[in-house]
């Protein structure tokens, strides 16, 4: 069993990771690093890391994987009222720490590394399915004890994949934007570790000079963002601006708008770079399809088809299974990067494999005659008034494509309400909305919101905007 990398194989004199403390570690001192530390954690202990992108927290995150240690990547920025929560719920034994919380934990300090401690909270014993590697959270920043749990084989797939469909090698310098308990910013670390790249990691604002400086001067070769990353980097006229050094762009996260999916596009082709749209969730080990760039402009808004060594199919309203040929139904992946499945608390973590390789995603999608995949909603966000079936997914798109702006679609079976960030176009939006859906308008409310609330990753939490 490969339980992560041998950065033996590496260029040991070539930089591994870099921030913009410039912090560095070349493939040899990591490798040393994570040999100094490997008997501080034991085997087959859980571990909170409190992740950041910077050289420490990514060390110290392969060390404990790299001992076999099962690291919780959680967010430094949780409310401590939530963390207690998933500390009672879990138990761990180590803490890995960044120097903004070492004044919330009396317990021994057991290492300190630059600004990262780790430290010992409890001596729980806890008897871990030997396959688990990793516990990924499903609610960003919320605190929800519902973690998504990883083996040593979807991580490794995952990352060896996502390098074959990218082409990626020694002489690729990513940007690491997304954050590191996010699974398509982990997958972005794993990927380009396997690699033997350089990854350039970045821990603050993009707004920041200190990004600015990141992309001028450390010759970056790829970007990878979600929709709201772009949508900062636009306004930040990113799109008007020249990295000679920069090859490609790569998107996942959800479905862009149109008009930002074609600066995109368009950016890559004035810039001689390639554009790559993809799909995954947490539950596949972050990429589950993309589409190639050459077919970006021919099939725009698909996600594609599937990554190496997986397999997309559908199933139909009469759940028929099918994997070629147009149809419409939900969208199921199987392959190895798919993960063990759910954990709740500290007593589901020797659970064995619950899903065997298969995930029903709950997106529902169109398949075209050549075998792209289009979302076009989820199966679970519906609403049924006075008969009439709703796709709340499907009316989100037609609002933001028609009007342009930002919305949500929340209600139940007797009402749907509809949030936009326009108080001029209320009464436009509530017609537009009645004339394509059929509704009486007493079955719909159109509320005015200044400024939707968002996770980390710039994703709309559905759950804090209040009916």
């Amino acid at each position: 069993m490969k339980y992560f990398y041998n950065f033996q194989q590496h260029n040991q004199e070539q930089i591994a990771l870099l921030d913009e403390q410039n912090l560095s570690l070349t493939y040899g001192e990591l490798s040393s690093f994570i040999n100094s530390v490997k008997d501080l954690i034991p085997t087959r202990s859980l571990v909170f890391h409190f992740s950041e992108n910077s050289v420490p927290s990514v060390a110290l995150y392969l060390a404990c994987l790299s001992n076999r240690a099962v690291p919780v990547l959680l967010n430094p920025l949780t409310n401590q009222e939530l963390i207690d929560k998933l500390l009672n719920n879990y138990q761990p034994q180590y803490l890995i720490i960044p120097q903004k919380m070492w004044s919330w934990f009396n317990t021994a300090v057991v290492y300190e590394y630059k600004n990262y401690r780790i430290i010992e909270y409890s001596q729980t014993k806890i008897t871990l399915f030997e396959d688990l590697a990793l516990l990924l959270p499903t609610s960003g920043s919320t605190g929800s004890p519902k973690m998504v749990r990883h083996s040593y084989q979807n991580i490794c797939t995952s990352a060896s994949n996502v390098a074959s469909f990218f082409q990626l090698n020694h002489n690729d310098r990513p940007v690491v934007l997304l954050p590191m308990y996010y699974t398509m910013g982990l997958s972005v670390i794993n990927s380009h570790l396997e690699a033997g790249a350089t990854l350039l990691l970045f821990n603050g604002s993009m707004t920041d000079t200190s990004f600015w400086n990141m992309l001028k001067s450390k010759s970056p070769t790829s970007i990878t963002g979600v929709p709201y990353t772009f949508e900062i980097l636009k306004k930040l006229r990113f799109f008007k601006m020249d990295f000679p050094s920069l090859k490609l762009i790569t998107q996942g996260g959800g479905k862009m708008s149109e008009d930002l999916l074609q600066d995109c596009i368009q950016y890559a082709k004035d810039n001689n770079l390639k554009f790559i749209p993809t799909y995954g969730q947490t539950e596949g080990t972050a990429r589950m399809a993309f589409l190639d760039s050459g077919e970006v402009e021919r099939k725009k808004g698909s996600i594609g088809k599937a990554i190496p060594n997986g397999k997309l199919t559908v199933i139909d309203n009469q759940g028929i299974i099918t994997n070629d040929g147009e149809a419409t139904g939900e969208m199921v992946f199987q392959g190895p990067n798919v993960t063990l499945g759910y954990a709740e608390n500290i007593l589901d973590l020797n659970k064995e494999d619950e899903r065997k390789g298969y995930l029903e995603t709950g997106d529902i999608v169109r398949r075209d005659d050549e075998g792209f995949y289009f979302i076009i909603g989820r199966k679970s966000r519906f609403l049924k008034l006075f008969g009439l079936r709703v796709s709340l997914d499907e009316l989100e798109l037609l609002i933001k494509d028609n009007f342009h702006i930002e919305c949500v679609c929340k209600g139940n079976d007797s009402i749907m309400n509809v949030y936009i960030a326009n108080e001029n176009l209320l009464s436009e939006v509530k017609e537009f909305i009645i004339q394509k859906t059929g509704l009486y308008h007493k079955c719909v409310t159109i509320k005015y919101i200044v400024e939707f609330p968002r996770n980390e990753t710039g994703k709309i939490l559905l759950n804090a905007i209040e009916d």
